[in-house]
Formats: structure tokens, C-alpha cells, sequence
């Protein structure tokens, strides 16, 4: 109100940060994540980090995609930090709403959209991408090769990039481009500018080309470590062996990837999901990723159930296209086509025995897989063979056995025992109850032979 601003005695000259006594490796931001844990943990990320992922992002998008970004994440997630000082920093103009599915009621100008991958099925739902839209960052969840051909499909967009990393390494750390018109890869791509990837084993020695192995995560974007947890930050930032930088570290994400022939990352979920199945140690994510090869599976989750004590098994739940729907009207015959294709691609052990198909992946508020709503496998879940009813004594008896011990409604004479869910194990126990039974004893090798109901039954006689 007429007197002098506080500023007005200052120079006009950019102040120097090295007379403030600032450094590179002062505190630009601190986010909160749970990570896979539940437990908030207060990200320190430096300047240095920072600058470093905005360098990165200016050599590889054109003015023109980050001249008018979507601004729809909040900020106290990191994907906020690329959307804003991305455009910022090169001048750009930020188009702020309450979150991305606000432009299936608000359309605007933008040029990029920066969000995760359900976000963007939710927009193409609603035929909401707006057509200046000339590029889509995803990142935050896995993205699928269905996804990416829906987005080129139904919308403008010429370039999706995929990206990855988790909160500890400065927003991202790998990155791929997919024009419209190449090959759709399901990967994470490659490092980012100043950053190295790691696959580890469980000493830490890296693992060969095309093996799982646990992604490190090392170079400029790692963060200085948890606010107040530094039990915590020296557990999972670690020193790193592989660079000759003074002080060098890298983190520890957790996570599992391996490399592809032509040198991408294939990300395979978390290494803390890892089950143990029958004495066999069992990535869900592996077994998930080559779900996903199927033509007809857009999306696939595998986790390990025990609906009936004692008895663990891998089920698999897939989304699929309407095309993927089969001739008799149940679930089986999908069941047997994703057996099979499972089966040409990872060994007996690793595929599921249950194949739920649905609609949707069930997610919780803040967009996580809710496994808590996966439902238990029906029988069409497994594959089963056009129903002809069992013949006979022995084969009703086996029938009967084979019901009680699998856990489904009904047997055919043509279904396939370890189709149905069985495993070695059951299979001790169905000899023994087959014993007791009928009184006839077989070798393990019998069943394993003669799998098929009516097969085993006229072993029997």
C-alpha cells in the first residue's frame, strides 16, 4: 500500500548459491511413500538427483510434447515432480486438475499426459484422450502390450513412453519410446542418463544375461535416504561395488527384472512376493509375464491360495478380450489354452493349476492390486474336458476320490488329474485312498503315465 517492497533493495542479479554456502547436495524435497511395506518412509531427495532426471527429460522430449502437460498428480507423489519442473524448466505451461480422469469432463489442449496405466484405460473408456495429445507417460504399474495397442487405436497419440522406478531413485530410472507403428515390447527399457542398473543375485554377484535377477539401482538419482530411519536407509541404500566413485551407493528395490535379447529390462514383479510351492521356489510374476505373451490376455496376476488346508497352489487371474470367450460357455476351455501355453514356456511346476478369468483386476483406493478381493477358483477355472460322466465302479470310485482330494463339484472320465489341480503330493494320497478302496496298489508312475480318469480306471481292471 505505497511503501517500499521488501525486495526492493535487493540486486537484480541471480543470487550465487556457492556465496549462500548451497551445494548440489542440499535437500531439494522430501516424499512420503510406503512402498511395498505400509509404513510411510520420508524420501530425501538432493538437488543433484533432481537436475539430473530434468537434464535427462530435456534431451529426449522435444519442447513441443512438454509445452502443455497435463498437471493431474498430486504433490505429494513423485510422478509430480517430472510433470511440473519438466514443463517449467522449459518454459512450458501446466494445465492443472484434480486428477487425469478430470478430462473426461473437462477437455484440454495438452500435449502430454503423464499418469499411470489404469488411468489412461479409464480415459480411452470414455473416449477422453484429447487429440492434441502427442505423447503419454506411464509409469507407477505395469504396462501391458494390450494397453499400449488401445491407446494407438483409439486415440492421436504418436509416441507412449514406459517408465519406471520407485520413489528412492528421483522419479525415473528407466525408460522406453514406442512410436506408433513399431513393435509393441512389454519392458521398462533402459537406464535413464547417469544411471546403472543392477541384477543381483541373493550374494549380490550379477546374475547372466536373461536370468532373474533383484534390480540395484545405482548413479545420480539415488536419493540421500529415509528422514529419521537410518536403520532403514542402510538396508536398502547401499554401498555400491561396481563404481569407482568415491561413496557411491545404490538401492535395493526389491524388485525383479531380467534382460531381453536385444538389452531392455522384462519387469517381473516383487522378489517378497516369491512363493514356495512343493520344495519349488516361485517368482508370480515370471509365471504372470508369460501370461501376458498370450494373444488374448491384456492383463494377469498369479498369487499362491490355499483354500483347502495343507493343499498351496499357484492360481492365475487374467483379464481377457470379449474374443477370448469360449464355445461351451464356461471358463474351462480358456483354462486349457493358457495351460498350454504355459506349458511350452516354463516348467510343470511353475504353472498355475486354477485360470480365473476377470473382468477387472480388483484395486484398492490408491490404485494397488486387492488381493484380498481375488476370488477362490470355480470350477471352470481349471480344464477340464467336455463332461461324459464316469463308467462303472472303478471309475466312479476314482471319481469320487478324485473330487474329494482336488476339490471340485464333478469329474468326468476324460479330465486330466493334474489339469484339475493335482501335484505329486495328491497323488500319493490318491493311490493310498485307491488302495483302500478297491484294493488294488499302484505305482506313482501309473498315474503319472495314465493321467486321464478313464485311462487310470481301465489300468485297473
Amino acid at each position: 500500500s505505497g511503501g517500499a517492497r521488501p525486495w526492493a533493495g535487493q540486486g537484480a542479479d541471480d543470487p550465487d548459491p556457492r556465496a549462500l554456502g548451497l551445494t548440489p547436495r542440499h535437500l531439494a524435497y522430501i516424499i512420503y511413500t510406503s512402498g511395498s511395506t505400509g509404513t510411510p518412509k520420508g524420501v530425501m531427495v538432493e538437488h543433484q538427483s533432481t537436475v539430473n532426471l530434468l537434464r535427462w527429460s530435456s534431451g529426449v522430449y522435444a519442447q513441443a510434447q512438454t509445452s502443455r502437460m497435463l498437471f493431474s498428480t498430486s504433490i505429494s507423489f513423485d510422478l509430480s515432480v517430472y510433470e511440473c519442473f519438466a514443463t517449467l524448466s522449459q518454459g512450458g505451461t501446466l494445465y492443472l486438475v484434480d486428477n487425469a480422469l478430470a478430462l473426461a469432463q473437462t477437455p484440454l489442449d495438452v500435449s502430454l499426459i503423464n499418469t499411470v496405466p489404469s488411468a489412461i484405460a479409464a480415459l480411452l473408456d470414455k473416449e477422453a484422450v484429447p487429440a492434441a495429445a502427442s505423447a503419454i507417460n506411464l509409469a507407477g504399474e505395469a504396462l501391458s502390450a494390450a494397453l499400449i495397442e488401445r491407446i494407438f487405436e483409439h486415440s492421436r497419440v504418436e509416441k507412449i513412453y514406459n517408465l519406471y522406478a520407485p520413489s528412492e531413485t528421483t522419479t525415473y530410472s528407466t525408460w522406453i519410446c514406442m512410436p506408433r507403428g513399431d513393435t509393441v515390447v512389454e519392458t521398462i527399457g533402459r537406464p535413464i542418463a547417469n544411471t546403472r542398473i543392477y541384477l543381483l543375485d541373493a550374494h549380490g554377484q550379477p546374475m547372466p544375461f536373461g536370468a532373474v535377477g533383484e534390480l540395484y539401482i545405482g548413479g545420480a538419482g539415488v536419493a540421500r535416504g529415509y528422514l529419521n530411519r537410518p536403520e532403514l536407509t542402510a538396508e536398502r541404500f547401499l554401498a555400491d561395488p561396481f563404481s569407482d566413485e568415491a561413496g557411491a551407493r545404490m538401492y535395493r528395490t526389491g524388485d525383479l527384472a531380467r534382460y531381453l535379447p536385444d538389452g531392455n529390462l522384462e519387469f517381473l514383479g516383487r522378489n517378497d512376493d516369491q512363493v514356495k510351492i512343493r520344495g519349488f521356489r516361485i517368482e508370480p510374476g515370471e509365471v504372470a509375464a508369460r501370461l501376458c505373451e498370450h494373444e488374448l490376455v491384456g492383463e494377469a496376476v498369479v498369487v499362491a491360495r490355499e483354500d483347502r488346508a495343507g493343499d498351496r497352489q499357484l492360481v492365475a487371474y487374467v483379464v481377457c478380450g470379449p474374443e477370448a470367450a469360449s464355445d461351451d460357455g464356461d471358463g474351462s476351455a480358456l483354462a486349457g489354452g493358457l495351460r498350454a501355453h504355459l506349458g511350452g514356456r516354463l516348467p510343470d511346476y511353475m504353472v498355475p493349476s486354477a485360470f480365473v478369468r476377470l473382468s477387472a483386476l480388483p484395486l484398492t483406493a490408491n490404485g494397488k492390486l486387492d488381493r484380498q478381493a481375488l476370488p477362490a477358483p470355480d470350477d471352470d477355472a481349471y480344464a477340464r474336458a467336455a463332461y461324459e460322466a464316469p463308467r462303472g465302479e472303478i471309475e466312479t470310485a476314482l471319481a469320487q476320490i478324485w473330487a474329494e482330494l482336488l476339490g471340485v463339484e464333478r469329474v468326468g472320465r476324460h479330465d486330466h488329474f493334474f489339469e484339475l489341480g493335482g501335484h505329486s503330493l495328491l497323488a500319493v494320497q490318491l493311490l493310498s485312498r485307491l488302495s483302500r478302496a478297491v484294493g488294488v496298489e499302484l505305482p506313482l508312475s501309473t498315474l503319472f503315465a495314465r493321467p486321464v480318469l478313464s485311462d487310470l480306471a481301465a489300468s485297473i481292471v
